[in-house]
């Protein structure tokens, strides 16, 4: 069970990417300069350049825990696993094969590639890795807490073979070797282990880190990496005050790639503009996704037929094309359809806005137009399109159930909500999640589980009391356990479905949307892609001419 410690951390990965956007959008003002100006030719002129609104705090992979400086990292570093091109399946990296795993589950053997360096020549070997994964989790940094809450220890056993032992088997685990920060650094460089470098990457990747300013990063080829190398000199990030700017600046041809937050109109305008020609577009199923978390000791969302109405009431596909003009996924599960473990439990049991069923489920527990249920609904006030969303569900909601059942909008700052969601204060809340790495697992026991409690109290602690729900089930905690350390697919995928069936079944948290990620795109480039994973691969981008 993951410290208390790292959900606010998970909490906090959020909140500092939005401040990070607030404070970009007050502190820059004027016009952002070009990276590359109108007219060069030659290597400059090949160069990419990539523009976005989102802050980079840090490059430090032990304390790197934003979506724009994991995708850096992903470019810049090579981890022991990755994902294979336009899937979410993993393959070797800087492993040579998949691991070799004990029969209790606990010990990893990962085989190590030879003839890598880094960045500044020092050799790769497992002794390199070894540090560099014992420096993330020693740092302490904000996600450290992926490796120390599972990892008892990480040795070389030779020279190019790492162990490494978990505390309780974790079926995931390879999964979350690919999590970006757990790329390689050199032992050389960050000789001095205990101390943050935001500013200096030195890894093993097939860019080098050349600049960090307020305005971007400044990125080159390694000419002499060890696998296949980059298509283009180098790649510019440029950071933008506003979406306005980036808009603007994608539009004028200011930049090559956008990525990184447009305004759902914005996207609609480059869409057209893409499908007329002008430039082009890729899109992927976000990870993120958006729930209703439901306060299961709360009246009268105390009453499970409640619950269930509240699941039913629920139009997702109203959601997704007016408030986000069909900018995203409907989501029918705590697990985002990308995931092949993905089950559409809510639509099996409740179809997408079933007044009918929902009226006969209050009607069960005493609620009509005349008596109707009442429910104080918070969203974070702070996010335009959660007011917008809370504001939809309210109206949608109680029109087509007569007034039986009423949602009375509350709205908050994300600080507050986040200080006070697992001392009960919200009986329901609007809320978001960005996983750590693409497995099942991230978006169920960090959502269900629960170390003390019962079905009489509730969750006293756990992850179900840090997510405001205080959901407590018995069962569920066992086959969290259970998948955690099946280590046969089919056993464990029974594991993921009946976890699903029961959320469905006992509404805890009801799944809303899942994000669409759009990369944007002068039609000029070449092999633009965005991965499942929502990186942005550098490496193949080309300039036509």
């Amino acid at each position: 069970m993951p410290w208390p410690g790292a959900w606010f951390q998970r909490w906090q990965r959020f909140w500092l990417v939005m401040l990070g956007c607030c404070l970009l959008v007050v502190s820059c003002q004027g016009s952002d300069p070009s990276t590359v100006a109108p007219g060069e030719t030659g290597v400059d002129a090949a160069r990419i350049t990539l523009g976005t609104t989102s802050k980079i705090r840090t490059l430090d992979p032990a304390d790197s825990y934003e979506i724009i400086s994991g995708n850096l990292l992903y470019n810049l570093g090579d981890r022991l696993y990755t994902n294979k091109p336009g899937t979410t399946d993993l393959e070797p990296q800087l492993a040579t094969a998949l691991p070799t795993i004990s029969a209790d589950g606990l010990t990893y053997t990962i085989p190590l590639r030879e003839g890598v360096s880094f960045h500044d020549g020092t050799a790769f070997n497992a002794e390199a890795m070894a540090f560099s994964l014992q420096r993330f989790m020693d740092n302490g940094g904000q996600p450290s807490f992926l490796l120390t809450n599972v990892v008892e220890s990480v040795a070389a056993s030779a020279e190019f073979e790492l162990t490494i032992t978990l505390k309780s088997p974790f079926a995931a685990f390879p999964s979350l070797l690919s999590f970006a920060g757990l790329c390689a650094v050199s032992p050389t460089a960050y000789a001095k282990a205990q101390e943050f470098q935001p500013d200096t990457f030195v890894g093993t990747g097939p860019y080098r880190l050349v600049e960090v300013t307020t305005d971007g990063v400044k990125i080159d080829r390694v000419e002499d990496y060890w696998g296949t190398p980059a298509q283009n000199p180098g790649v510019n990030l440029q950071i933008f005050s506003s979406a306005a700017n980036l808009f603007n600046a994608l539009r004028t041809g200011s930049v090559d790639l956008a990525y990184q937050s447009l305004d759902p109109e914005q996207v609609k305008t480059l869409q057209e503009e893409a499908t007329a020609g002008s430039l082009q577009v890729a899109s992927s199923e976000g990870n993120g996704i958006h729930y209703l978390s439901v306060n299961v000791l709360s009246a009268p969302l105390d009453q499970l037929p409640v619950r269930q109405a509240l699941a039913a009431a629920v139009d997702r596909q109203i959601l997704s094309d007016r408030v986000f003009q069909g900018q995203v996924q409907p989501l029918y599960s705590l697990v985002p359809s990308s995931l092949s473990a993905s089950v559409p439990a809510f639509q099996d049991r409740y179809g997408d806005s079933n007044p009918t069923l929902a009226l006969d489920l209050l009607k069960q527990a005493g609620f009509s137009a005349e008596n109707p249920a009442q429910i104080d609904f918070w969203y974070r006030s702070n996010i335009s399109s959660n007011v917008l969303a809370a504001t939809t569900l309210k109206a949608i909601i109680e029109d087509r159930l007569g007034g039986a059942l009423v949602l009375n909008l509350q709205g908050v700052e994300s600080a507050t909500a986040y200080e006070n969601l697992d001392k009960g204060a919200y009986p329901l809340f609007l809320l978001d999640w960005v996983p750590d790495f693409l497995d099942a697992d991230n978006y169920l026991e960090p959502f269900l589980t629960c170390s003390e409690g019962s079905a009489t109290t509730g969750c006293v602690a756990g992850a179900s009391q840090y997510q405001g729900s205080f959901y407590y089930n018995d069962r569920v905690n066992q086959l969290i356990s259970q998948q955690r350390q099946e280590l046969d697919p089919a056993q464990r995928q029974a594991q993921l479905t009946e976890i699903q069936t029961i959320v469905a079944t006992d509404v805890p948290f009801i799944p809303l949307w899942s994000n669409r990620e759009f990369l944007f795109g002068q039609s000029s480039v070449q092999n633009m892609t965005l991965e499942p994973t929502q990186q942005v691969p550098f490496s193949p981008l080309q300039k036509q001419g």
